[in-house]
């Protein structure tokens, strides 16, 4: 090969040095990216079965072009290798593993090798600056940014952040709004991908959070963590609700939010196009916190159930409107915010529930243990709901309601415990009548009820019960409404397991690995 003449190229790096600055990207990304293009246009002249490099010189640009060649024990590619023996010729210090090179004349740039030089130079410059983009918001999500509408496509917002695109679609716009091209834009950063057009970075006005975020930008004592945000539930343009709280028992965290005459509140309220915002006290007690989430309505008394996280509210009659809100949205909303379902009733409506489960349950022990109405009212009253409670309390217990006696309760227990026993041989010969199996009937566990409860859905095989996910045979046999079948879920998981076992037994796969696994 032809010996090699450099010439020192300063432009190069002036060149590279303004698109580093204009692109925000390093300045050694874009001399790589030019060394790149003149290596693949000194392939195309001297051929692309040789491994030739570029170097650009990062003090004086002065460009070399190099062939490499590998030092081998045998050759098996002559443009890209080199045997030992010829290797050390060249250069007595030379292993196998390392490269002999050869420098080649800098290269006179035609048409179109300019012209393909420049495109991998675009491309490489490009390929940096996406990647920065990416670096620089994928820690960003989370945050409001200002940007300028660039441009409306079918409705989704493109906006230019300065140093970036964001996409703010069409559903992450609040209702009725619209945007020109030049116009402000205010917004969260929910996401940032990486795909293959390059980062997406995409924005919303709908998320909870972008209300949260507004809500710090305004109320210093937010942004320095002294009243925390717990919670927020949203339906964008509006209505909204936020939960807050303060760490310094001498701040009132709502007051703070409000702000003096309301400005605080009023400018996030504006720039959400006037949804209304219903600013609460957080509390991490479940019933006071609903209570306040259920404001501006009046309650008057909450029922719990933790296990199913549900919450009974019950409101005077003329606040049954305003707790259940337009449309449901206010009550809608109170649930989002506290993250229990709830159930909204009037006094008259939960007064007449209660007397009827009065006399229900009042019957069922006037039938089953065979009493008068003021006993089986003095039961009820007392908080017994069923005959298994009643059967196996302590009989001390039960000897201290006010006119009973250890003699009385233990006649009642023994009633009780009688009534169960039919009852049990009932629903025995209900079940068997069904069709249940022996295998089934026999799982240590299952109740005759449970059975009776089992077989009306169609349960009548171990297969058949092992087959079930534990949440489901609990919401099946509290749809059941038979005396004694009712389960935990954790008991449930562990009979179905139970019933798992011969599987495991016959080799089958992972069919038991988890009884909600289905």
């Amino acid at each position: 090969m032809e010996s090699t003449t450099t010439y020192a190229r300063p432009e190069l790096l002036q060149v590279a040095d303004t698109v580093a600055r204009d692109k925000g990207i390093d300045k050694d990304e874009v001399l790589e990216a030019m060394e790149q293009a003149i290596q693949k246009a000194g392939r195309s002249k001297y051929g692309q079965e040789y491994d030739i490099r570029a170097e650009i010189d990062r003090r004086n640009g002065e460009i070399r072009l190099l062939r490499f060649r590998e030092v081998v024990a045998e050759v098996e590619n002559e443009a890209t290798q080199i045997p030992l023996a010829a290797a050390q010729r060249l250069n007595a210090e030379a292993e196998i593993g390392d490269f002999i090179t050869d420098p080649l004349p800098p290269i006179d740039f035609g048409r179109i090798a300019a012209q393909t030089a420049k495109q991998v130079i675009v491309q490489r410059v490009r390929d940096a600056e996406r990647q920065r983009q990416y670096n620089e918001f994928k820690d960003r999500v989370g945050e409001i940014v200002n940007g300028l509408v660039k441009r409306v496509e079918f409705g989704n917002v493109v906006v230019d952040l300065g140093r970036a695109e964001a996409m703010l679609r069409r559903d992450e716009l609040l209702p009725r709004e619209s945007f020109r091209t030049g116009e402000r834009v205010r917004a969260y950063i929910y996401d940032v991908r990486q795909e293959t057009r390059g980062p997406q970075i995409f924005l919303s006005r709908t998320h909870p959070q972008f209300m949260a975020k507004l809500f710090a930008q305004e109320v210093p004592e937010i942004y320095d963590g002294i009243i925390e945000i717990r919670a927020v539930a949203r339906d964008p343009g509006s209505r909204a609700k936020i939960a807050v709280i303060s760490r310094d028992s001498g701040i009132d965290p709502v007051g703070a939010c409000v702000g003096m005459r309301g400005s605080r509140v009023q400018a996030v309220v504006g720039e959400l196009q006037g949804e209304k915002i219903d600013i609460i006290p957080w509390s991490s007690d479940p019933a006071t916190f609903v209570v306040n989430a259920l404001a501006p309505a009046e309650v008057t008394k909450v029922v719990m159930d933790e296990e199913q996280k549900r919450i009974e509210v019950v409101v005077p009659d003329d606040q049954l409107s305003l707790a259940i809100g337009r449309r449901g949205q206010n009550v809608r909303l109170a649930s989002q915010l506290t993250g229990w379902d709830i159930d909204i009733l009037t006094e008259a409506e939960e007064s007449e529930r209660r007397t009827e489960e009065f006399r229900s349950r009042s019957q069922m022990f006037i039938e089953a243990l065979d009493i008068d109405d003021m006993i089986a009212h003095l039961l009820v009253q007392e908080g017994f709901t069923s005959l298994e409670e009643i059967a196996y309390v302590a009989v001390e217990d039960l000897a201290e309601i006010e006119g009973f006696d250890i003699e009385v309760a233990t006649e009642l227990q023994e009633r009780a415990r009688n009534a169960l026993e039919r009852r049990d041989r009932e629903y025995e010969e209900r079940y068997r009548q069904l069709g249940v199996e022996d295998d089934l009937a026999t799982l240590a566990g299952l109740t005759p009820g449970v059975l009776v409860a089992l077989a009306e859905n169609g349960i009548k095989t171990l297969d058949d019960f092992a087959g079930l996910a534990g949440d489901e045979l609990v919401e099946m046999l509290e749809a059941s409404h038979r005396g004694g079948a009712k389960l935990e879920l954790d008991e449930a998981n562990a009979l179905i397991m139970a019933a798992r076992a011969h599987w495991f037994a016959e080799g089958e796969p992972a069919a038991g690995a988890a009884p909600n696994a289905e």
